[in-house]
């Protein structure tokens, strides 16, 4: 094994860190989100989409994520429940 060349410079992701959920606060829709996606075995369905745009609200809500368009997240702007 060798070492990383003494030159390399770890870079950040692209959208920054975030804060971990310490206080659990969007716990019950993260578990909401994660349980559809094994229903439908990590399809691209559409109330799932719908459960990780719930999650991702709770995350900025709670300032746990900076505020972004939901275009930006991959999200339909007005994505009705149906």
């Amino acid at each position: 094994m060798s070492a990383p060349p003494k030159s390399w410079t770890p870079t950040p992701p692209e959208r920054g860190s975030f804060p971990l959920d310490h206080d659990g606060e969007c716990t019950a829709a993260m578990k909401k989100y994660l349980k559809c996606m094994k229903l439908v075995k990590n399809d691209n369905s559409h109330n799932c989409r719908l459960l990780a745009k719930d999650y991702l609200e709770c995350r900025m809500n709670n300032q746990l994520m900076d505020r972004a368009p939901w275009n930006e997240l991959g999200l339909p702007e007005n994505d009705e429940k149906k």
